[in-house]
Parts: structure tokens; C-alpha cells; sequence
């Protein structure tokens, strides 16, 4: 049972003795340790002198004092790892930013140390949240996929947002949930975008970068968070309308295969007809030049024809006769020749003959007979001789 003295038991007597309360509490410390005796000393007289007791060991409180205190001030130490920054706080207010190695500060309560890895990358997810490491399912979040778009459609868009930090002051006393302030910063960009977007655009060529958008909205705010990167994992209509949006979706395909159908023969039939167009330019232009020169040239020879005319008309006359009669019989090859004795010989190219009977001597004696024997010539071929035979007379009449 422990006894407290009779000033604590409400007894009658003066407060205690200080000094004896002192010699109490050494030899019971004593005790404890083994190097008191077992009686405990006599309690003088209140009117006898005090007397030191030569059993008493008294205690270096002195020293234990001092290597209570070197403990305390070892306490101070802390090592701040690579890619780390340690943050001093006295009383809770910023004091400096450590960099890594081992450093000291007061001990706690005057001063406190936070160690924050600046390079570790953390990985936030909106839209989906991951099943478990290695299984690959997700478990959707509608609150934060669905978002609505610029042609008032609704859109399911999953992304994962991939941050680190930049500035440990900031990011210990400025914020009170990191993850939460990055993910308002993401869906605030992204509803953003996405609020001025259509939705085929979305889903064709997907979205946009925002990784400059979210860091503008969170340098603002000072939460000392750097965005690494913004990957989309799923941009598709919600569920209950999938079918549908894929619906359209092939038609768009389909009419971009025609248009890129339509694209391709054009650029194979529109090389094609400008090189025809070139090719009829550039031979109209050759005939032309053509024309032109011959033109030129029929004008200048008429010119000297009509100087050699006006020397000699009657020998001019009769040259362009027989020029103009060289060019007709040229072009035939059947020659009527007339004979003063009114019957018309037909003479017949022994060249043509070859070519059509295949035999020289069978068309040489065929010629030789025609040449001997006058030719029976039908009513037709009579009248077109005669009309021929007029023209030649008419002609002759007119340069005589």
C-alpha cells in the first residue's frame, strides 16, 4: 500500500520540507538501482539542526540532464533520399527546402522535417477506375466519362492523367488532396474541350492534347503539380446508343470510300483529258502555222504567176492548163485519153492490175487486147466521159 504523507492525508501538520522530499526521492532512486540502504534514515527534530546522512548517495543529475539532452538534439537528423526534397517546418511555418543527404534541423516540438519524392510519377485515372494490377478490367465511372459535346451529343471518354511534382512547398502547404485537385483540373480542361467539339470529330480523330491546358489551371492555384502526359483510353457513345452511333458510323465510312473512289478516278481521267487538250491545242496550233505558211505561200506564188501573166498571157494560160491537168490525172488510176477518131481507149495501169489479178503476163495480154479491141463502155461511164470531155473543150475554149 502506498503511503502519501501526512499533509496529503489531511492531517493537521505544516507543509513539508523541501529538502526532505528531496532526500526521499534520492534514496528512493537509490533503491532502484541498488545502492541505498535498507532503513531509511532517521527524520530529525524540527528544532535539530540538519545533518547530511553518510549513507546518502546522491545523484548526477547534471549529467544525466546532458545526455537526455544530446539525445534529444540526435533526434534532429534526418537523410533526405535521391530525387527527394526535405521540407523544414518550425511550429508548423515553412522555414527552408533541404536537398538530399543527410541533414539536421531542431528536434520536435521546434522543428519538423517532411521528406517529398519530387520524381516519382503518379497516375490518376477519370472516367474508369482499374479492377486490380494484371487483370485488365475496369470499372466505369458515368459521373465522370459522360460529358456533352458542342452538337449537344453525350460522349464516354476515359483518360489517364500522369503527374509529378515540381514544388514541395507548394504542393505541402497549398493543397489539401493532390489527386483531387488534379483530377478537377483534368475534367475542367477536358469538358472543355470537349464542350467545343463535335462529336464525329471525337470519335475520328480523337483528343486534342491537354496537358498545356490543365497545367495553366493548376500553376493558378499554385499546387506545385507538373503534368507529364494526358493518355485517352476510350472515346465511344454511351451504351444505350452504341449500335446506333456504329450505324452511322459505317455510313461514313462507306461515303468516304466513295468520295475516295470518285478521287482516284479523277485523278485518273483529269491527267488524261489535259494532256488531250494539250495534244489538240498544240496540233491546232501546228495546223494553223500550217495554213498560215501555205497561204502565204499560194499568195506569193500567185503574185509571180501574175507577173510571168501580165508578160505573157497566152503561154501562162496554157502552162497553168497543163500544170492544173498534171495535178487531176495524178490522183487516179484510170486515164481516158481522147483520140481524134471519136472512140475513148481506156487504158488501164498495168500496176493495178498486178496488184488486184496477181499475174504479169495474164494483165499484160488483157492490156495489149484493150489496146487492139475498142472498149465496150456502158451508158454511164459514156455519159461521164462525155460531161469530162465537155469540161476539157470548155476549158480550152475560155484560154483561147
Amino acid at each position: 500500500m502506498i503511503k502519501f504523507p501526512g499533509w496529503l492525508q489531511g492531517n493537521n501538520e505544516g507543509p513539508p520540507d523541501l529538502d526532505q522530499v528531496m532526500r526521499d526521492l534520492s534514496r528512493k532512486i537509490n533503491t532502484l538501482f541498488g545502492k541505498g540502504g535498507g532503513k531509511p534514515p532517521n527524520r530529525p527534530a524540527a528544532n535539530q539542526p540538519k545533518s547530511p546522512n553518510a549513507d546518502e548517495v546522491k545523484l548526477p543529475i547534471v549529467a544525466i540532464v546532458v545526455v537526455a539532452m544530446l539525445i534529444w538534439l540526435a533526434t534532429g537528423f534526418y537523410i533526405v533520399d535521391q530525387g527527394s526534397l526535405g521540407v523544414v517546418k518550425r511550429f508548423g511555418n515553412y522555414v527552408e527546402t533541404t536537398e538530399p543527404g543527410p541533414r539536421w534541423r531542431l528536434p520536435y516540438p521546434l522543428e519538423s522535417s517532411d521528406v517529398v519524392n519530387m520524381e516519382q510519377v503518379r497516375r490518376l485515372e477519370v472516367g474508369y477506375r482499374s479492377a486490380g494490377e494484371g487483370s485488365g478490367s475496369k470499372v466505369k465511372q458515368p459521373k465522370e466519362a459522360l460529358m456533352l459535346t458542342a452538337d449537344e451529343n453525350i460522349i464516354d471518354l476515359q483518360f489517364a492523367v500522369q503527374y509529378n511534382l515540381k514544388n514541395a512547398k507548394d504542393y505541402l502547404f497549398n493543397n489539401r488532396s493532390t489527386d483531387q485537385a488534379v483530377m478537377s483540373a483534368a475534367e475542367s480542361a477536358i469538358r472543355e474541350v470537349v464542350g467545343k467539339s463535335k462529336l464525329d470529330d471525337l470519335l475520328q480523330k480523337g483528343l486534342a492534347d491537354t496537358s498545356e491546358r490543365m497545367q495553366i489551371i493548376l500553376d493558378s492555384y499554385k499546387t506545385g503539380v507538373n503534368i507529364t502526359s494526358v493518355s485517352l483510353q476510350s472515346a465511344q457513345p454511351p451504351e444505350q446508343v452504341q449500335e446506333a452511333f456504329e450505324d452511322v458510323n459505317r455510313a461514313n465510312q462507306d461515303n468516304q470510300r466513295q468520295i475516295n473512289e470518285g478521287q482516284a478516278y479523277a485523278n485518273d481521267v483529269i491527267p488524261k483529258a489535259r494532256g488531250t487538250a494539250s495534244r489538240l491545242l498544240a496540233e491546232s496550233a501546228g495546223y494553223k502555222l500550217k495554213i498560215e505558211s501555205e497561204a502565204k505561200g499560194n499568195a506569193s506564188r500567185f503574185e509571180q504567176i501574175l507577173a510571168q501573166y501580165n508578160n505573157a498571157p497566152a503561154v501562162t494560160r496554157q502552162r497553168l492548163f497543163l500544170d492544173a491537168q498534171e495535178q487531176i490525172l495524178s490522183s487516179v488510176s484510170k486515164v481516158l485519153v481522147d483520140q481524134k477518131a471519136g472512140n475513148n481507149m481506156l487504158y488501164l495501169p498495168l500496176d493495178k492490175l498486178i496488184g488486184t489479178n496477181g499475174s504479169a503476163s495474164v494483165t499484160q495480154s488483157q492490156s495489149l487486147q484493150s489496146l487492139n479491141t475498142p472498149a465496150v463502155v456502158a451508158p454511164e461511164a459514156t455519159t461521164a466521159t462525155d460531161r469530162t470531155r465537155d469540161a476539157f473543150r470548155s476549158r480550152d475554149r475560155e484560154s483561147r
